[in-house]
């Protein structure tokens, strides 16, 4: 059995709770927000405090925390035995230099907390300072998911890079499509085998491959058309240099 606690509250912190909680080899000693209110949800089924100096003896502190406090939070922990990881994709493992075994645990998915998640399928980016740490996180990652992956800092920030572009990005071109479909009483559900489709396609075949639309047919009168129909000027430069970047990617010129 794998003693952990816990160190955030917030969503990722509140989905790596329930993988944990289904497992039979990791047990989930207490759980640690600044703010108390944000802990009502976790005092039922474990220990909870405030404070960093009434942590419990654990094997790992799995750090669930903003990023621009992890740093200081470390200092904080530099006295304990247990192996202090943190599940950041762009903060580095030297952020934990303060502690004396230090690791990440990066589970590479989107979280929103009332959205249920299949454990199994989220991807972990791992990384320690020494062998023994880097087994006991690849030992935790597989047993609430089957994917486990030996990921250094400088990869894990470029990956999270990449992450931006593929989640982020593209959630919000969802949203300014979900607009336009609003604006025209058009419902958007009619849109969405489409994007299940897209999504589909590059598990199979690389994203350039299967690349298609206006800009890469380089429909000139389409591109023209699409963007008179914008009333948005910022969509119409989103639109336009989107349509630029597939039409340079794919060696073709404006």
């Amino acid at each position: 059995m794998i003693d952990l606690v816990l160190l955030g509250s917030g969503n990722v912190a509140t989905h790596l709770y329930r993988a944990f909680s289904a497992s039979e080899e990791i047990r989930v000693k207490q759980v640690y927000n600044h703010a108390e209110e944000s802990l009502k949800d976790f005092k039922a089924e474990t220990a909870v405090t405030t404070s960093l100096s009434e942590l419990m003896k654990a094997d790992i502190y799995l750090l669930a925390l903003k990023d621009d406090v992890i740093p200081d939070v470390a200092q904080k922990l530099s006295h304990l035995n247990g192996l202090v990881a943190h599940t950041s994709g762009s903060v580095t493992l030297n952020a934990l230099e303060a502690c004396k075994r230090v690791g990440v645990f990066y589970p590479l998915q989107t979280f929103s907390r009332n959205k249920e998640l299949e454990y199994s399928q989220i991807p972990f980016c791992l990384e320690a300072n020494n062998t023994s740490d880097l087994e006991m996180l690849k030992k935790i990652a597989k047993n609430i998911s089957g994917k486990a992956y030996e990921i250094n800092s400088e990869q894990r920030k470029k990956l999270h890079l990449s992450a931006v572009f593929v989640c982020n990005f593209v959630n919000h071109l969802y949203s300014i499509g979900e607009d336009i479909c609003k604006e025209n009483d058009i419902p958007f559900e009619i849109l969405q085998p489409l994007i299940k489709e897209t999504a589909e396609k590059v598990k199979d075949s690389s994203p350039s491959e299967v690349q298609t639309g206006p800009a890469i047919r380089r429909d000139q009168s389409t591109i023209d058309a699409h963007l008179k129909l914008l009333s948005s000027s910022e969509n119409k430069e989103i639109y336009q240099l989107i349509t630029t970047a597939i039409q340079s990617f794919h060696g073709k010129k404006l």
